[in-house]
């Protein structure tokens, strides 16, 4: 027998059959509406308008906290990582971290306006759900390189965030028809009365964000559990695999300069999701602050934003695939950076700093004034370009991950999302609070974009595993 031959024929990896490849996909719907209604468009709006004492000090707390569960995150990626790794099966880590979202989700539900404790529930539920949706993303990207080959690495990921959209777009949809009210008219989008006799005066339609977050996660996650195939167990208990994890980890951080395009894209990688998840963050809340946008144009906006990120994701995914990871994320930073520029620029009666427009009049209708349909405009090239920077960013860490070592680079990975994802949202809120101003706060967010882009130029990135 060729020797040659028998090698290539052991090392033949059996991907499984669609069905377990579409329960995968499905991790991506169940969770975005925590990013969507929590994190963007219904919950932190509420936090900044109805719970914290002004939108300013709203849109600094907001970052404080994102900034401590980002560097809780940061602290414990890698090693958690690599003890997937080392033990083998990744479902019982979604299973507990995803059981952390759901409980962060639902403690919002008790975020009751003019409670003397709705702050604090509202920001540790929201830290605790973070740090459970940003864990349960980390094992479930972990998965990828056994379910499809490195060709269909782009596509895979691209699909998956698109379908992650779709589950945003229909749970935001759901909450503005039938749940969320405006708290001048009383009326959802839809003119409906709220259903589930949710109450308009305590705002019972924003705070149902966090149990539906919580519920809609755990209906859909489910079909994963049953149908996606994991990694087999090694055999290594937890404890002996914890102390070695130790020791691997400082290997690896040790081994990263001997692997300079893949430290470097981790370095990139590392800031322009932080300025990414500081726009997201922020602009819900800048919106409300600026031009004074209530739930209901709050949530036209997101409709419309996450239309775009839909068709995004999935055009990135086939454009990752014909042209590699790196070209896309360059352009999508590139279309960012214009984006943020666009958005420091405009006032509720001015746009390009300068140029007077007339503001809003009460009566005028949803996105009257010129500044505000020129927001509107910018949020939708926003949502274009995140979805194929998100999962191009998560292709290019699977076709260079090392071998083997999947969960422990992908650990790595959302350790270089959130390292300094505490830096990002704590230097806004501190720009904000000191400048008393919410353009200065996300006027941080232009250096980052640069930064994280001329690193990412210098990386030597592989369109295929092994390319």
């Amino acid at each position: 027998m060729n020797l040659a031959v028998a090698s290539a024929d052991a090392q033949t990896i059996s991907y499984p059959p669609r069905r377990a490849v579409t329960a995968w996909l499905f991790f991506d719907w169940a969770a975005q509406p925590f990013f969507t209604l929590i994190t963007t468009f219904v919950f932190a709006p509420f936090f900044a308008a109805a719970l914290a004492s002004d939108p300013i000090a709203g849109q600094a707390l907001w970052g404080y906290a994102t900034g401590f569960a980002g560097l809780c995150i940061a602290l414990l990626s890698p090693l958690l990582g690599g003890i997937a790794d080392r033990t083998g099966p990744r479902k019982p880590w979604i299973a507990t971290f995803g059981a952390l979202l759901v409980l962060g989700s639902g403690m919002l539900w008790f975020a009751v306006p003019g409670a003397a404790s709705a702050v604090p529930i509202a920001l540790a539920g929201f830290v605790i759900a973070t740090i459970g949706a940003e864990f349960a993303t980390t094992f479930n990207n972990a998965m990828m390189t056994r379910l499809v080959p490195p060709e269909r690495l782009g596509w895979l990921s691209g699909t998956g965030w698109a379908i992650g959209y779709l589950g945003g777009l229909l749970s935001l949809a759901i909450t503005l028809a039938l749940l969320a009210a405006d708290p001048q008219t009383g009326k959802t989008l839809a003119g409906l009365t709220p259903i589930l006799g949710l109450d308009v005066a305590s705002r019972e339609g924003d705070r149902f964000s966090g149990p539906l977050t919580a519920l809609w996660f755990i209906v859909f996650v489910t079909p994963m559990f049953w149908l996606t195939p994991d990694s087999a167990k090694t055999g290594m208990r937890l404890g002996e695999a914890a102390k070695g994890g130790v020791g691997r980890l400082k290997a690896t951080l040790t081994e990263l300069p001997r692997l300079p395009s893949l430290g470097r894209f981790l370095l990139a990688n590392m800031i322009y999701q932080d300025a990414l998840v500081a726009l997201f963050a922020f602009g819900g809340i800048y919106a409300a602050g600026v031009f004074g946008w209530q739930t209901i144009e709050l949530g036209i906006f997101g409709i419309l934003l996450t239309v775009t990120g839909t068709l995004g994701a999935w055009l990135g995914g086939k454009l990752d695939d014909a042209i590699g990871g790196k070209p896309v994320v360059l352009g999508a930073i590139a279309c960012l950076l214009l984006a943020c520029l666009g958005i420091l620029s405009l006032g509720r009666d001015h746009i390009l700093f300068v140029v007077t427009a007339a503001p809003a009049t009460p009566g005028d209708g949803l996105f009257a004034s010129l500044p505000e349909r020129v927001y509107l405009g910018l949020g939708l090239l926003i949502g274009l370009v995140a979805g194929p920077l998100q999962a191009s960013s998560r292709s290019l860490m699977a076709r260079i991950a090392p071998e083997g070592r999947v969960g422990e680079f992908f650990g790595l990975f959302a350790l270089s999302g959130k390292v300094t994802s505490f830096m990002g949202p704590t230097l806004v809120a501190l720009a904000t609070t000191i400048f008393d101003s919410q353009r200065a706060g996300l006027a941080v967010l232009i250096a980052f974009f640069l930064a994280g882009g001329a690193l990412l130029a210098g990386v030597q990135a592989p369109t295929r595993r092994g390319g």
